[in-house]
């Protein structure tokens, strides 16, 4: 859990930060979105203190940061920023194994935790542990950036726009990824983003930021359906809202009693996954599997748009 109670930070008569106070949860993603100039990274960079506050708190599981030197701070938190930072002139191996090496960990332990990371994020140590970051490709690269940040097992990761310097697809694959890793590991993680798609799709938390201020810290469901200004409901959008919704909650919530033919649809998809299937096939509804493959019911096209347009 991270706590942040009343922060400011002050860059001469400029305020960057202005009296901030929210509590990222711990082992869930919080998202923190907004413009440029809004205020997010430097919050983001207050918590591992690249960046002193001017005044207010943060803890993280209770322990005032300010009680730590910061280089101790640090090296129990992962960060990740865009374009991945990774050493030019060190390999993958290298990278990765940075922090345990300042921690004094022997080389056997740091080869093992090396390997552990590699297979983890499917980096074959015998193909890629010599090599050199350019010649990786971007996802790639953001992959062992992630691993660097996690090989010392941080409860933490920092993660600044980490996936802003990724084409489209290669975006959408590391967010997958992260989001398979969070729920493998449970850690901690604080992920600035200006992109509120994205905020949607990892945050379990999205905490909206303009000029400084925090305008609204909510769950993805809760910000779609209420908007604590006018500011987060432009920035959320409102022509596509209800389908929004619909990418955030599984089938497995509104299975309806009956029967359908065709192929089914697993109970784990989304509901906007459901509609898109069936818009694909021409289809009313279509069976509903659950994931030992028993049929448990059915979704309708007439249900997931009832659904969308009567948010809870």
């Amino acid at each position: 859990m991270i706590e942040i109670g009343h922060v400011t930070r002050k860059f001469g008569a400029a305020v960057a930060v202005d009296d901030v106070t929210v509590t990222a949860p711990g082992g869930a993603i919080t998202a923190l979105v907004g413009t440029s100039g809004s205020g997010k990274t430097t919050l983001l960079r207050m918590i591992n203190r690249l960046i002193e506050p001017t005044s207010g708190t943060i803890a993280i599981d209770g322990v005032d940061t300010r009680t730590l030197k910061p280089f101790e701070l640090r090296r129990r938190i992962g960060y990740v920023i865009q374009g991945d930072g990774l050493f030019p002139h060190r390999s993958v191996a290298g990278n990765i194994g940075t922090v345990p090496a300042l921690l004094g960990w022997d080389r056997p332990r740091i080869r093992a935790r090396v390997a552990e990371l590699m297979e983890m994020f499917q980096l074959d140590p015998a193909v890629y542990a010599r090599r050199l970051p350019h010649e990786l490709s971007g996802g790639q690269r953001q992959r062992v950036g992630v691993a660097r940040a996690l090989a010392a097992g941080p409860r933490v990761l920092l993660m600044d726009e980490p996936f802003g310097a990724l084409d489209p697809i290669i975006r959408l694959k590391a967010q997958d990824d992260l989001l398979a890793l969070q729920k493998r590991l449970g850690t901690t993680i604080v992920l600035v983003t200006h992109d509120m798609n994205e905020a949607l799709r990892l945050g379990d938390f999205i905490a909206v930021m303009d000029a400084g201020k925090l305008l609204q810290f909510a769950t993805p469901a809760e910000m779609l359906v209420r908007p604590a200004t006018p500011f987060v409901e432009e920035l959320i959008g409102t022509g596509d809202r209800p389908f929004r919704l619909l990418a955030l909650a599984p089938v497995s919530e509104i299975v309806e009693p009956g029967t359908a033919g065709g192929p089914p649809v697993p109970a784990t998809a989304t509901q906007y996954e459901a509609l898109a299937s069936l818009a694909w096939d021409g289809r009313s509804a279509a069976p509903v599997a659950a994931p030992d493959g028993t049929i448990v019911g059915i979704v309708t096209v007439t249900g997931l748009l009832r659904h969308a347009a009567r948010p809870r």
